[in-house]
């Protein structure tokens, strides 16, 4: 199980990542998509942010992928937590910046913000129930 969220955790996050590092001016103004529009709603627009925005979610990804594949529970613990710092991170910024966001647009903004603590924070505790080899008694 730990590895399919990995999985599904590190596709996510390289599915907005590249698009925000290949098209950092299409990121900023359709990001998330499906008619929302929460990147723009932090104006003004910045390539250098939205490329680094891309960049650190594309390395998010790639270790997300790597720790799945490794199939180490303490490469995972390692990715979570970093995970984890900057999604915690990321959601306290916009808990108290809110933007140009309101309604529904604010709201579920939060709560997306609030699953990517949550998920990978799940995961991590999942973890803590597994022994790595090396740490089984001999």
């Amino acid at each position: 199980m730990t590895r399919i969220v990995l999985v599904l955790l590190g596709v996510f996050h390289l599915a907005w990542g590249v698009p925000a590092v290949v098209a950092p001016r299409w990121f900023f103004d359709h990001f998330p998509g499906f008619g929302f529009q929460w990147t723009a709603a932090y104006p003004p627009y910045n390539e250098h942010l939205m490329t680094d925005v891309g960049a650190a979610a594309t390395t998010f990804g790639v270790l997300l992928l790597l720790a799945a594949a490794a199939h180490d529970v303490k490469v995972t613990r390692v990715v979570l937590t970093g995970i984890i710092v900057f999604s915690a991170l990321h959601l306290g910024y916009h808990v108290a910046r809110h933007g140009a966001l309101h309604g529904t647009d604010l709201v579920l903004s939060l709560l997306s913000l609030i699953l990517g603590v949550i998920v990978p924070l799940g995961l991590l505790v999942m973890t803590r129930r597994t022994r790595s080899p090396q740490d089984q008694p001999s």
